[in-house]
């Protein structure tokens, strides 16, 4: 088995690295690839110390039987036939292809079986935040056909990457300090603030990160569910939390609702109000599952429930989610 990853040094490239070690992936050859930028740097895996190669339209992909992607969508697109020729599995994790109807966009916990027909040998690795909030809306389908979501989502800074991390860190660092605080990545400043916009506003007033849940979630799960999003920026570090409403066909009590989250693939239930128990991300970044709490009827809906998640988004909701991808294909041996 040798595997890809292109875009090693940005900060899912480097959760690729260890997720793929943590999870003891099967894989006899790493090879990493990265921009002229990244090109030449080195990095460890297992012992063995592998440099980053320039990412080029050549025959570098022929012997490749999985290549995980996370370059950007630019990039995505560019490279997609360079690396798809000779018949590796292209796992990508940018936008680029996640609503084309010839890729599949695949959560393990919820569809795993869409990965096997890839008529472009793509599979699309979904959004962060639709990946955690579908792996809770599964548990509820099963018990009753979900209708409509309303979600809010508090999205951590380092959804927007490793740069923006760095640049909170040094904002609460100015800010302190009684300085002008640094604005790059974000249209504001996040420290200290709130921000009610990620990615960019469509014609409807929805920005594409609110948009890419409505889609994709009716893609994943192959449902009329109707999803509303409102998608903010919180200055939390890593770990993104979201605050979601389901309308079911019938009413689904919160004591089901709570066992069918614990039973639930990719789940940890962790809801008790009496002892302040409820997921933070403070206390779950690294962490593998989605985290389930807060768990109450709606009072506002007779046929709705409500509860609360948080998942690291660059884990679960990026490398971890992919990785797992990979992980299917080849217990199934769907690979080449």
């Amino acid at each position: 088995m040798k595997v890809a990853i292109v875009g090693a040094s940005g900060a899912v490239g480097q959760e690729f690295l260890r997720v793929l070690d943590e999870r003891n992936f099967p894989l006899d050859e790493l090879v990493l690839f990265g921009s002229a930028r990244s090109a030449g740097r080195k990095y460890t895996f297992r012992g063995k110390e592998l440099e980053v190669k320039l990412l080029q339209h050549n025959d570098d992909f022929k012997d490749i039987d999985i290549a995980f992607t996370s370059a950007g969508a630019g990039t995505s697109k560019e490279f997609e036939e360079t690396i798809t020729k000779y018949g590796a599995v292209m796992i990508d994790n940018s936008s680029a292809f996640r609503m084309d109807t010839d890729v599949p966009l695949v959560v393990p916990e919820v569809n795993a079986e869409d990965a096997l027909n890839r008529p472009r040998g793509v599979i699309a690795n979904p959004n962060c935040t639709t990946i955690q909030m579908v792996v809770a809306l599964k548990a509820i389908e099963n018990l009753s056909h979900i209708k409509r979501v309303h979600v809010a989502t508090y999205q951590a800074a380092s959804g927007a990457g490793a740069a923006a991390m760095d640049e909170l860190y040094e904002q609460y660092r100015e800010v302190l300090a009684g300085k002008q605080a640094t604005v790059n990545k974000f249209a504001y400043q996040l420290a200290f603030n709130l921000i009610p916009q990620i990615d960019v506003f469509t014609d409807n007033g929805y920005t594409k990160e609110e948009m890419k849940m409505f889609n994709e979630t009716r893609k994943i799960m192959h449902s009329d569910i109707q999803v509303s999003a409102m998608c903010v920026r919180v200055p939390a570090l890593r770990s993104h939390s979201e605050s979601i409403w389901v309308e079911t066909e019938r009413p689904v009590s919160p004591e089901e609702a709570r066992e069918a989250f614990a039973k639930g693939e990719g789940l940890v239930l962790m809801d008790n109000p009496a002892e302040k128990e409820y997921p933070m991300p403070l206390f779950l970044a690294g962490k593998d599952p989605v985290y389930v709490g807060r768990i109450r009827k709606d009072l506002a809906n007779e046929n709705g429930l409500t509860f609360w998640i948080v998942g690291d988004q660059i884990k679960k909701g990026a490398a971890l989610n992919a990785v797992q991808i990979a992980e299917y294909l080849i217990k199934v041996k769907n690979v080449k």
